[in-house]
């Protein structure tokens, strides 16, 4: 009796973590677009900047490191926001056109921690209605309910050794 009421608790706890799959991953995807767009946004002012003075942005990143020590430190930053950039909007454009079931093979591609953080600080888990959030609930129910087998499968493993040394 206390093994299935286990079973069912490790089995509802899983349909409840892995059901939020698709409304997470629609949320860091609604991020991840924002930031795509605020860096381009910071990288054309940048170019503009620079196109003023008849300068490309890789004379205007040498041009900027050579201002002092504020100058390199700002074209450090620089390269480093245009290297956000590329990977973010990479990210983005392997996932856009991507339906929740193919997102979760490309979940390990949610590799912005600055954005899976405010994902997950204002994410509030919700019961999920649509098909494919029952999907992943139905999915998280049966791996709750495997790990738990699992788990009592090793625990028991020992006394089924015993047993089999002791017996004549």
């Amino acid at each position: 009796m206390l093994a299935r009421a286990l079973a069912l608790v490790a089995g509802l706890g899983g349909a409840a973590g892995v059901s939020q799959f698709p409304e997470y991953s629609q949320q860091y995807m609604q991020r991840l677009g924002g930031a795509v767009d605020e860096l381009l946004r910071f990288m054309d002012d940048f170019d503009k900047d620079a196109a003023s003075l008849d300068l490309s942005r890789d004379a205007a990143l040498v041009d900027l490191a050579q201002g002092g020590q504020m100058g390199a430190a700002r074209a450090d930053s620089m390269v480093r926001t245009v290297d956000r950039h590329a990977r973010l909007s990479s990210d983005l454009a392997d996932m856009q056109n991507l339906g929740p079931f193919s997102r979760a093979r490309y979940a390990t591609r949610f590799t912005d921690p600055e954005l899976a953080g405010r994902v997950w600080e204002n994410y509030k888990p919700a019961m999920p209605v649509t098909f494919e959030g029952i999907i992943f609930a139905v999915i998280g129910f049966l791996g709750g309910l495997a790990l738990l087998s699992g788990l009592i499968h090793l625990l028991r493993l020992p006394f089924a050794l015993f047993r089999r040394t002791s017996e004549p």
